[in-house]
């Protein structure tokens, strides 16, 4: 059940490959890339998003390039940009800052007949934004949609998001939910994955992962680049008191584009006390 990879240097190769012994319907590969450099890949079966942590570049997809994509330093500094990958589409990255880290997404996906999708770019005033939660509850949290809501015609069912604690320490992923079955409209099943940070950058949390409500589960130290893989059950994560907490999510439907989450029945109440809950809930469909 799940899986967590400890920061280490992955020297441009993809740390959540194509049909990853946890969850086949995911890839990550963060890319790190200096001026004049470039990267080029081919996700045969997978459609993608090329998301720009820090830096800027052109990239090139199919033989169309969206140029100057990316305006931030970092995470910690303004919006994202990215540009959407069709499956099998042929994907060159250039670097045309002094440095660049690059975080391609990638979804497991089979077009419908006759279905085509273009690719696109999304700047970073185009980014779905929704705040949650509250410093009381310790649950104040910021999400930033990549692909979502707002471009679900032009995708398959890959949801790409940044998402940060508010202040110092606090809980993300609560109250603790699920998506491992496909049950609709109570639940669908999306496998997910993501990566850490935290500012200081020294900083740390704790990932948890249990199968049933009544189970024990691990219990994962997370560090800056920390890689979790969840295939099933609930998985809610917390930062230590002083550090703010980001994190790159990958979500992945297998059959449904609307992910619908099934909460912990010993916490669900916390669902109608906690500000914004509901509207966060609504932005991931």
């Amino acid at each position: 059940m799940g899986k967590h990879i400890p920061p280490f240097d992955n020297h441009n190769e993809p740390v959540i490959n194509v049909n990853d012994d946890t969850t086949p319907l995911c890839y990550f590969n963060p890319v790190k890339l200096k001026n004049g450099e470039t990267y080029r890949y081919t996700l045969e079966g997978y459609e993608s998003a090329v998301v720009l942590a820090g830096g800027t570049c052109n990239i090139t997809v199919d033989g169309e390039t969206f140029e100057s994509i990316g305006k931030r330093a970092s995470v910690w500094e303004g919006d994202p940009s990215a540009v959407y990958v069709p499956v099998g589409s042929n994907v060159t990255v250039s670097c045309i800052s002094e440095v660049a880290d690059v975080l391609i997404a990638g979804g497991r996906y089979e077009p419908e007949e006759g279905q085509t999708f273009a690719p696109f770019a999304i700047q970073p005033e185009e980014t779905d934004k929704v705040q949650y939660g509250s410093d009381d509850t310790k649950t104040h949290r910021k999400i930033k949609h990549i692909l979502g809501q707002k471009n679900a015609d032009k995708r398959g069912r890959l949801l790409v998001s940044e998402l940060f604690t508010v202040g110092a320490g606090g809980w993300s992923g609560f109250p603790p939910h699920k998506h491992d079955e496909e049950n609709p409209p109570k639940e669908t099943r999306y496998e997910e994955v993501y990566q850490f940070r935290f500012n200081p950058d020294f900083g740390f949390g704790a990932q948890f992962l249990y199968e049933h409500e009544d189970d024990y589960g691990p219990v994962y130290h997370v560090r800056t680049g920390s890689v979790i893989a969840i295939d099933k059950g609930y998985h809610p994560s917390v930062a230590a008191p002083g550090y703010e907490m980001y994190y790159f999510t990958i979500i992945v439907g297998e059959k449904s584009k609307s992910l619908v989450q099934y909460f912990d029945p010993h916490h669900e109440y916390q669902v109608h006390t906690i500000p914004g809950i509901k509207d966060m809930v609504a932005k991931f469909k």
